[in-house]
């Protein structure tokens, strides 16, 4: 883990090539059958959701990274002529990628590897922007560290994550009771994480988060907001 002053390189043009994520030793078979469903499944999940990123992710300019941008669908959420990053662990992500992009005038450089270890310098980007990725990365922890590091003096963290529905609830039962076999069908996903306290540990300067509901069984309670350094 790199200390507040250290500087990291940044490798421009590097592709998404192996690319597991630490402790996720995930066969390639199983990344490219998740890259398809997970494209698959935005068809449904972004019409839910469509005007809330509309209005997250308003403003952002200049260096923008995205951690684990998926298959591409913020594309179309994001402002023309900003500089987009993405640091996405699933090589077989990187067609629909492309692909996103290209449809939504936008261009994208790929960098392989996880949010757990984001190969930029300190204070290199002016906002990073995660939609769904904490709750599957291994070290939530670690993430939110790296985004900080990563961020300008005053940049931003936005994001939207599903979460922990509360506790007692018959929800929260559900979400316990399938967790094991989500966490294989969804590459490492936890249906039952609790991301605002994680960010409230992470040393941000602010915070400012909500909680809202999607129409969708195990995943349905989420929170979307803004974290500064």
């Amino acid at each position: 883990m790199p200390t507040a002053g250290s500087q990291r390189p940044y490798h421009a043009g590097m592709d998404a090539a192996l690319s597991q994520r630490p402790g996720r030793p995930e066969p390639e078979w199983l990344q490219r059958c998740f890259a398809w469903s997970l494209d698959q499944a935005m068809k449904f999940y972004e019409p839910a959701v469509a005007e809330r990123k509309r209005r997250l992710f308003s403003g952002l300019k200049g260096r923008i990274l995205e951690i684990g941008p998926g298959t591409g669908v913020n594309f179309r959420h994001l402002p023309l002529g900003i500089e987009w990053i993405g640091v996405e662990p699933n090589p077989h992500m990187r067609p629909f990628l492309d692909r996103k992009a290209a449809e939504h005038g936008h261009k994208a450089t790929v960098l392989g590897g996880g949010a757990e270890d984001i190969p930029l310098e300190d204070s290199s980007v002016d906002s990073v922007v995660g939609t769904l990725v904490l709750c599957s990365v291994p070290d939530v922890g670690r993430v939110l560290q790296e985004v900080r590091r990563v961020l300008k003096p005053g940049g931003e963290f936005r994001f939207i994550e599903h979460v922990r529905a509360p506790e007692g609830s018959l929800h929260a039962a559900w979400q316990r009771a399938v967790k094991p076999l989500w966490k294989v069908v969804a590459c490492g996903c936890h249906c039952d994480r609790t991301p605002w306290e994680d960010l409230q540990r992470a040393g941000f300067a602010h915070l400012e988060f909500e909680r809202f509901s999607l129409p969708f069984p195990v995943v349905r309670p989420h929170i979307s907001g803004r974290a500064c350094r």
